[in-house]
């Protein structure tokens, strides 16, 4: 894949540079692995669904977080130990189809995309989201031959 030189745009658009930084990330964003497995769903006009195969995990093995417009989602898998807590237990695989690694997965989320619950259930981790737009940022009729005054104080 090609790297794209974005330094034109931070210097000849101003005011733009955020969708440059974001066209980076998604570059980035590109070469994570693709485990765990995930589906985006649109359920409603602005309401999604994250649902990511995780199997063999536990809730206290998973963290959700978002920071600015960035979910992410953090399993950590232990190490399992034998008796006494001494030395990984061994275990023999006729056939090992199951990851059991630990994983990092990160989401570009929209301006104004908030999550609202997630879930873990049957392997399943389910992350519902929905984006709420600000009425000062939602489109407003404006009837001809009306007047707006704003009070400014």
């Amino acid at each position: 894949m090609r790297n794209i030189d974005l330094s034109p745009l931070y210097r000849s658009f101003i005011g733009f540079d955020h969708l440059a930084s974001m066209i980076d990330t998604a570059s980035r964003n590109e070469k994570q692995s693709s485990y765990p497995p995930y589906n985006i769903e649109l359920l409603a006009e602005d309401k999604y669904r994250i649902t990511m195969a995780i199997a063999g995990f536990a809730k206290d093995e998973v963290s959700i977080e978002v920071q600015e417009n960035t979910l992410q989602v953090i399993g950590t898998k232990a190490p399992k130990e034998g008796v006494n807590n001494t030395k990984p237990e061994e275990r023999k695989f006729l056939h090992k189809g199951i990851s059991e690694r630990s994983f990092e997965r990160k989401f570009q989320l929209g301006d104004h995309v908030k999550v609202l619950a997630a879930d873990l259930e049957h392997g399943l981790l389910h992350v519902d989201l929905e984006r709420v737009v600000p009425e000062s940022k939602k489109p407003r009729k404006i009837e001809i031959g009306s007047k707006l005054i704003e009070n400014n104080e």
